[in-house]
């Protein structure tokens, strides 16, 4: 059994239950993801890779807040992970229009830098594997405020929200004293907010011909 939260105090299949049914909250996003991409005619694969991601990180989270072992611990991790890398990618050639090579060297400093976050797993709950994330969504949310983008200011206020929900996750078993169920469920909650908020900021800026 891999024990990292405040809620799970024994190895049974729903120790976590806050944290298992909250994850509802990533399928509700991809929904509302998928209905504004219609409305906005949007007709691309990748949009709809990414909402099926949605699912899939919703899915895995759940997964291993209820069997909580090694494997589904990476069931938890690698659709978050891919979800990023296709934002990312996705973003920066389609609403920057970055060349390739830029690109994939983004990723690859990406990349880099959330495994080695990875070998902080003491510092801030081990949140600081999603630094990079943050610093990526500031970046971009910026950029979309400067150039005045559709909804400009929709990516910064996904980066506060996020912000919040980093914090939330990192102080989760600090408070176990005083809240027995802990405050992951609401990094759960907040991030399928950031998905939603990001996932919007992208498609009401696509190009015409994609929609």
């Amino acid at each position: 059994m891999v024990d990292l939260y405040c809620e799970r105090i024994d190895p049974g299949f729903w120790a976590e239950p806050v944290n298992a049914f909250t994850n509802i909250g990533f399928v509700f996003s991809a929904w509302i993801v998928w209905r504004f991409a219609v409305r906005e005619q949007t007709h691309d694969s990748s949009i709809a890779a990414m909402t099926g991601m949605i699912v899939a990180i919703g899915i895995g989270s759940f997964l291993f807040h209820t069997m909580a072992t090694p494997l589904t611990r990476w069931l938890d991790i690698i659709p978050i992970f891919v979800f990023q890398l296709l934002y990312i990618g996705f973003y920066t050639r389609r609403i920057i229009n970055l060349p390739v090579a830029v690109i994939s060297i983004l990723l690859i400093v990406f990349v880099a830098s959330a495994v080695y976050g990875r070998q902080f797993p003491d510092v801030f709950n081990g949140s600081s594997i999603y630094a990079p994330a943050l610093l990526t969504i500031i970046i971009l949310g910026c950029y979309h405020y400067i150039s005045r983008k559709v909804e400009r200011g929709l990516l910064l206020g996904a980066a506060s929200i996020f912000l919040l929900s980093i914090f939330f996750r990192s102080i989760d078993n600090m408070i176990c004293p005083q809240f027995i169920l802990g405050t992951h469920f609401l990094w759960h909650i907040l991030n399928a907010v950031v998905i939603y908020l990001a996932m919007r900021a992208l498609i009401a800026n696509l190009l015409p011909g994609s929609r």
